[in-house]
């Protein structure tokens, strides 16, 4: 039976006076991929960032790894094992593909690993590799959210932590990042907290979901279950995208041991 990674038990996070999140649980188990699903402004970012500390909640616990990490300094809970690519591909415009990346492993001092990971992030994104001496600000949407997830790999992390990966994307790109998140669960044993709009590809790839709806949680189960739900089809789903469609096709290719 896994365990629980991370757990947020009763969360309430504020800005200023305005209440964010009320009362949010969820937990994500080691080696799960669990998608959160909401419209913007539901609380699906916020919820992000209190469970890297980037916010801190007001009330309610953060456990992850068995330890109670609210409020507590963003730089100590990433070197705990928790990593955040955050909505709309935050690279470092003015350093390049390689700089960025390395940026990704600022916590670390195993210089052999570094390198090694290096290599494997431009193994999952060839033309990364092609480009690596290029300035972030000079690439594609696609090649920064590439850029962006690589980073937060290059952290090593126990816990990605990935805000809209298809914002902005194109179908085909969608498939080609999804296809690479799946991977990362399970190639390189990586849990997966997922806030994402595109419900189909999200409920795809993820073990289950929960739904946000203004700072609240108003649903959860697995993700096979939340695809047939009349809820979820009426307000998330509608018609079937070429992303879903796309990603269907390639997980039908593979084979995994």
């Amino acid at each position: 039976m896994t365990s629980p990674l991370l757990e947020l038990r009763n969360v309430e996070t504020y800005y200023g006076p305005i209440m964010a999140i009320r009362g949010v649980s969820l937990t994500v188990n080691e080696g799960e991929i669990v998608a959160v699903l909401g419209a913007n402004g539901a609380g699906k970012t916020t919820l992000l960032k209190t469970a890297c500390g980037a916010l801190d909640c007001r009330k309610g616990q953060v456990i992850f790894a068995g330890k109670e990490i609210q409020c507590r300094d963003p730089d100590w809970v990433a070197r705990q094992g928790i990593s955040h690519v955050p909505e709309g591909r935050e690279v470092f415009p003015f350093l390049s593909v390689s700089e960025n990346l390395m940026m990704g492993a600022y916590t670390r001092n195993d210089h052999e690993q570094i390198s090694a990971d290096l290599e494997t992030v431009f193994e999952y994104f060839p033309i990364l590799k092609n480009i690596r001496g290029r300035m972030a600000a000079y690439l594609s949407g696609g090649q920064q959210q590439m850029l962006a997830i690589g980073r937060g790999f290059m952290a090593r992390p126990k816990l990605l932590l990935l805000d809209e990966p298809s914002l902005g994307l194109s179908p085909t790109l969608v498939s080609e990042i999804f296809e690479i998140v799946i991977r990362l669960n399970r190639e390189q044993n990586i849990s997966i907290l997922l806030v994402e709009q595109n419900a189909n590809v999200a409920l795809q790839v993820s073990a289950r979901g929960y739904v946000m709806e203004v700072g609240g949680m108003v649903m959860d189960d697995d993700s096979a279950t939340l695809l047939e739900s009349d809820d979820i089809k009426e307000f998330y789903l509608g018609k079937k995208d070429e992303g879903a469609r796309g990603l269907r096709r390639w997980k039908k290719k593979k084979t995994w041991r």
